[in-house]
């Protein structure tokens, strides 16, 4: 049995402590992968905080038929787009009106160390159409099958397939085959 759907289990029995197993094990991934959406660190660490209490307030819903992984993705996923849907009605304010606090320009400067190769490679994603961005960080940073790929993004295995063949072939046009960006 999968180690997340064993936490929720023992979760539901009474045993507060396998709950906070669950957030150490998935928050980072979950809050990873909204943000691809929301493309906005603070939203996605809230949303990813209303998934984890969706577990608590709605116990009823996982029914432990498909990967526990999966349905917290799947959860992700819909509390994602709904925000983005709310955003689509509120108007947004200009990077240049907004403040940095000291806080914003430590994150900023942690994120500008991390190193060339993966920012390369987060570029060259965020060059990619939205679909194709979400199945490579499903498949090739969250590890999931193309089945469970194709769940999440309510395709199928081979409209998954397609979608990564297509953002592989644009990576490679985008960075190089030897990983080294083309002028």
């Amino acid at each position: 049995m999968e180690q997340g759907a064993d936490s929720y289990r023992r979760y539901l029995g009474g045993e507060e402590a396998a709950f906070s197993e669950i957030i150490s094990e998935y928050r980072g991934p979950i809050t990873f992968f909204i943000q691809r959406y929301v493309h906005d660190l603070c939203a996605a660490e809230d949303i990813a905080a209303d998934v984890f209490m969706d577990l608590v307030v709605h116990r009823h819903r996982y029914r432990f038929g498909t990967s526990f992984r999966t349905y917290l993705f799947m959860l992700a996923r819909s509390r994602a787009l709904d925000h983005l849907r709310k955003m689509k009605r509120r108007p947004s304010v200009p990077l240049e009106e907004a403040e940095l606090t000291l806080a914003d320009e430590q994150d900023l400067e942690q994120e500008v160390l991390r190193g060339e190769r993966a920012r390369m490679l987060h570029e060259a994603i965020a060059q990619l159409p939205e679909e194709q961005q979400i199945a490579v960080h499903l498949v090739y940073f969250e590890e999931r099958s193309y089945a469970d790929t194709a769940r999440i993004m309510k395709k199928s295995k081979k409209q998954v397939d397609n979608l990564l063949y297509r953002a592989k072939s644009a990576l490679r046009s985008i960075i190089g085959e030897d990983g080294e960006r083309e002028s």
